[in-house]
């Protein structure tokens, strides 16, 4: 077998050693993080070679390996897109909340046994070797970025509502929808709310970090390399304009109904007004 054939063959694992003659061969693994719902339960899934319960993630083999997350996704490492469709249809009655969203992302692992814990920007993440913790603390940071993004997503929605709404109301001064589009406005910000305050805490680290200290450069890197927290304070920021938005509203449509009280009972008064003056006029005009 020539070289570049020893360097494109694959192993039953699904990784695929390159680089032969270096002094150790680099294994190249793929990890997917796919969010597939609002969430997922693990309760009696079986357990196999499991490595962690929170989130449930089990091992395959030495380089595959699975992890639920509550809040919605799933991320493999080393498995081919049909084990990884196959999966998700046996877990299909599992999941609540299901979309169509695409929202994924992927990170190359290339794994060789003389390499630091390294993140190369926009590149691959070089680790000696794919531990269960090693894979709990990649798996992590993925879950987290494909949260967010949903998240970004859903806020970005709402946002491209309340624009035209903003603008009108900056330009005429006025409320420039009805009631009925208000409300609808109103309601799609408290979604939002809804599915965003309950969404996975970013700036807590993973639990497997407390028992592999050692891992929590690799986290950083990778944390950096997600843009995570920067991502997580946008996410907020943006989610406290729709909730001030929210209430804006709701202060107007309290002052559009006081205001048609008020035109209600003055008209009433008028109304009242004018029939005792009819009456009086009656009465004196007969006398």
């Amino acid at each position: 077998m020539s070289d570049n054939t020893q360097n494109d063959a694959i192993d039953n694992d699904g990784a695929a050693p390159v680089a032969a003659g270096a002094p150790s061969a680099i294994t190249r693994v793929l990890a997917h993080a796919i969010h597939v719902g609002d969430r997922i339960d693990a309760t009696g899934i079986a357990r196999g070679d499991m490595i962690a319960t929170v989130p449930f993630a089990t091992r395959l083999s030495a380089t595959k390996f699975i992890a639920l997350y509550r809040f919605g996704v799933v991320v493999f490492a080393g498995l081919s897109p049909a084990e990884e469709k196959g999966f998700l249809e046996r877990i299909a009655g599992r999941i609540s909340g299901r979309t169509d969203d695409k929202n994924e992302e992927t990170a190359a692992l290339e794994i060789r046994a003389d390499y630091e814990d390294r993140v190369q920007p926009g590149g691959p993440v070089e680790i000696p070797d794919l531990s269960p913790a090693r894979f709990l603390v990649v798996a992590d940071a993925l879950a987290k970025s494909v949260s967010l993004a949903r998240d970004e997503n859903k806020l970005g929605g709402v946002f491209d509502a309340i624009e035209p709404f903003a603008v009108a109301l900056a330009r005429t001064g006025r409320a420039p929808w009805n009631r009925r589009s208000m409300l609808k406005l109103i309601g799609q910000a408290l979604i939002a709310q809804h599915r965003i305050s309950g969404r996975v805490a970013v700036e807590e680290k993973p639990d497997i970090l407390w028992d592999h200290p050692s891992l929590e450069r690799l986290y950083a890197r990778l944390e950096d390399e997600y843009e995570l927290n920067e991502r997580a304070k946008a996410v907020t920021q943006k989610l406290n304009v729709i909730v001030e938005t929210g209430q804006t509203l709701t202060d107007i449509l309290d002052v559009d109904r006081s205001a048609r009280l008020e035109a209600i009972i003055v008209a009433l008064i008028f109304a009242e007004t004018l029939v005792a003056l009819v009456q009086i006029f009656l009465v004196h005009g007969h006398g």
